[in-house]
């Protein structure tokens, strides 16, 4: 049986890895999208989020600067391609 977001224990953002930081961002989203809870609990959704997306950010940025520093000058920039 699934639990809901109020009753799992919150790990540490600091603790967490960038796949579980995302997807407690992306259930975080869904929570907010659904508009069904009441104002503190959103605004505390949306100060986890918050915190979770920057999380996310100092990790991208660390793997970044990691593979930077093993291949050197030969890493091209990453770019999405246009439909």
């Amino acid at each position: 049986m699934p639990k809901s977001s109020t009753q799992k224990t919150e790990k540490a953002i600091e603790e967490l890895s960038y796949e579980e930081a995302l997807a407690e961002l992306e259930e975080i989203v869904s929570a907010l999208e659904s508009e069904q809870n009441q104002l503190e609990e959103s605004i505390k959704l949306f100060e986890r989020g918050q915190a979770l997306a920057a999380r996310c950010g100092v990790l991208l940025e660390a793997a970044q600067l990691k593979v930077k520093q093993v291949a050197g000058d030969d890493v091209l920039p990453f770019e999405e391609e246009s439909e």
